[in-house]
């Protein structure tokens, strides 16, 4: 039994006990569902709505190896119904059914709070072509919409989700626990493959009786949640809120730092309200209608971070070990959770308050820098800008885009020295017809790797972009986010790294195809000289000493065409063939 209670149905070869099949009155299948206590199957509402008002829960997974079927009917008031938002993301979509008839309590299992990025999973749903049940894999690939429903990518195209799947328990593959309900699958018009899952935070906010069926630790600590003595919540400092929002919403950056400072009340209680609206499972209706009459852009979706902790009065392993549950990283608990942290491939994106308030602030830097590392995204809060603000920027900011800069330089430099030169050597050896010209492309390289160089000559002691919550991310006036160009900066101005390294990959991109369009053309030109002196040794043994001047003057034309430089291989290939046709006609031999 895992962590979570239950059956967890590790093993993909066995069928879970809590996976239900639904049915409706007509006898076919609306659904599925999951068992979480003897009397009560969660499950969608556009399963119940499908089934109408008679609904029958089939236990496929039963423990005697039967298929008990059991009426069941809505639980009460345990039914959300999928809504709308005027942007079209949907909301809700739950239900609660109540069994005729208890079932085992050992065929029940719990739902488990995990952050879900990149995660791999599992799901059992009843689709049409497969009544009994059926596993179907998909990996996490993030939140999307503001309910906190998270998009699920098929591990091949037969597996997306299709009716009879919603409602589906979705598995993690490593832990085996029940982490949250499929909702949907779509097909778009383009031929692209999307699932869609409810975690058990989402759930447990539309269906809080559920709660005592849902274990793990919370993403929130308690000690960051509002309180009715701490700062007022209508306080807001607005362009703090922004900021916070935009990291929240994933910005690009990976690491933010701020300072709230203990009398400041205005950000204190800003803080606690982006914190508590980008948490799924604390993000009420309540909280939405209130921020929606907050200034825009304040407002984070729910799921922005996977944990928020307050460090202060806490030790840098108890932290880890938070983090390490919330990863789902149990197996070797004999381990220390830093050292699981780091074997593991698990991400997510972090909140730390009150970093330089932690017993052991120096062992928690080296936390966050293997989290970083991993990839990671880090929102970190100090109450002062000391010491340890100050190595924290240089740890985790400074140091790593600085690395990340002299990566890029060297990168570019290969693109227009090395690589631009592979190109140019094939340009001079065939006409490239049909290959786009790359020359706006190594221009664009080159202005890059000049703006970079100009900020190392400027004397630029801070390489990390916009690193800093309390600094405008635009200091210097730079708006412009046009990948495809490298802006002209002035003296001291911050470069946009994500920008050129958008621009070594489209340039990169591109001379890679255009130098094997090149070398495919290369190829065929030495094809066709090969081709050619077979022809012609064949032409010159069947002439037994004659002369053929007609087909000597084709030879002679491809001949040429296939020795200049650069060649045009479709002119020498429409040579070619006209030569050895003619020898095809004379009877001199097929050397295709």
């Amino acid at each position: 039994m895992a962590a979570g209670g239950g059956d967890p149905a590790a093993s993909p070869m066995k069928t879970p006990s809590w996976a239900v099949r639904i049915r409706g009155a007509d006898g076919e299948i609306a659904g599925a569902g999951i068992l979480l206590s003897p009397d009560q199957v969660l499950t969608c509402a556009h399963v119940v709505d499908r089934a109408a008002a008679r609904l029958t829960a089939e236990f496929v997974g039963a423990t005697d190896h039967s298929v008990p079927a059991v009426p069941a009917r809505v639980d009460g008031t345990a039914y959300v119904p999928e809504t709308r938002d005027a942007d079209g993301d949907p909301s809700g979509d739950v239900a609660l059914l109540r069994l005729e008839r208890p079932r085992p309590v050992e065929e029940t299992v719990r739902l488990h709070r995990l952050s879900a990025p990149g995660r791999e999973v599992r799901m059992y749903g009843f689709p049409y072509a497969h009544n009994g049940g059926i596993w179907f894999r998909s990996t996490v690939v993030g939140g999307c919409g503001r309910d906190g429903q998270v998009q699920l990518s098929p591990v091949s195209p037969g597996e997306l989700a299709s009716p009879g799947c919603s409602g589906a328990g979705v598995a993690d593959s490593r832990t085996g626990e029940v982490i949250g309900m499929v909702l949907s699958g779509q097909l778009d018009q383009h031929g692209n493959r999307f699932s869609f899952m409810s975690p058990a935070e989402t759930i447990a906010r539309h269906l809080p009786g559920l709660k005592p069926h849902i274990v793990g630790p919370t993403a929130v600590d308690e000690r960051l949640l509002p309180t009715d003595d701490g700062p007022s919540p209508d306080l807001l400092d607005e362009p703090f809120a922004q900021r916070l929002a935009a990291w929240l919403r994933d910005d690009g950056s990976q690491v933010k730092i701020s300072v709230v400072g203990p009398g400041d009340a205005a950000r204190a209680a800003t803080l606690r309200r982006a914190i508590t609206l980008a948490d799924r499972e604390l993000r009420t209706a309540v909280s939405i209608d209130r921020a929606s009459l907050d200034p825009p852009g304040t407002v984070p979706s729910a799921g922005g971070h996977d944990l928020a902790v307050d460090a202060s009065g806490v030790t840098a392993a108890e932290i880890a070990e938070r983090i390490a549950d919330r990863m789902g990283l149990w197996q070797h608990p004999e381990d220390p959770p830093l050292d699981r942290i780091r074997a593991s491939r698990s991400t997510l994106n972090l909140v730390v308050v009150g970093v330089d308030e932690a017993i052991d602030p120096l062992p928690l830097l080296d936390l966050l820098e293997v989290l970083r590392a991993g990839g990671s995204r880090l929102l970190l809060v100090f109450r002062t800008a000391g010491d340890c603000h100050r190595l924290a920027r240089d740890r985790l900011l400074t140091r790593p885009a600085r690395e990340r800069r002299a990566r890029l330089v060297e990168r570019l430099r290969d693109l227009t020295g090395p690589l631009a030169e592979d190109l140019h050597e094939r340009l001079a050896a065939v006409v490239p017809h049909g290959l786009r010209p790359l020359d706006s492309d190594l221009v664009a390289a080159h202005a890059a790797l000049a703006d970079l160089l100009r900020a190392d000559d400027d004397g630029e002691r801070d390489p990390a972009g916009d690193p800093d919550l309390d600094r405008d991310p635009y200091p210097h006036g730079v708006h412009d986010r046009d990948p495809g160009r490298a802006p002209v900066r002035g003296a001291g101005a911050v470069p946009d790294l994500g920008r050129y390294e958008r621009v070594a990959d489209r340039v990169a991109g591109r001379l890679a195809a255009g130098v094997a369009e090149l070398d495919r053309l290369r190829d065929r030109r030495d094809e066709l000289a090969g081709r050619l002196r077979g022809y012609h040794v064949l032409h010159q043994h069947s002439l037994q000493g004659e002369e053929d001047p007609a087909v000597d003057d084709l030879y002679l034309r491809a001949h040429a065409l296939l020795r200049a430089r650069p060649c045009d291989v479709r002119a020498a290939e429409a040579a070619v063939d006209a030569y050895t046709r003619r020898v095809d006609e004379h009877g001199g031999g097929d050397a295709r």
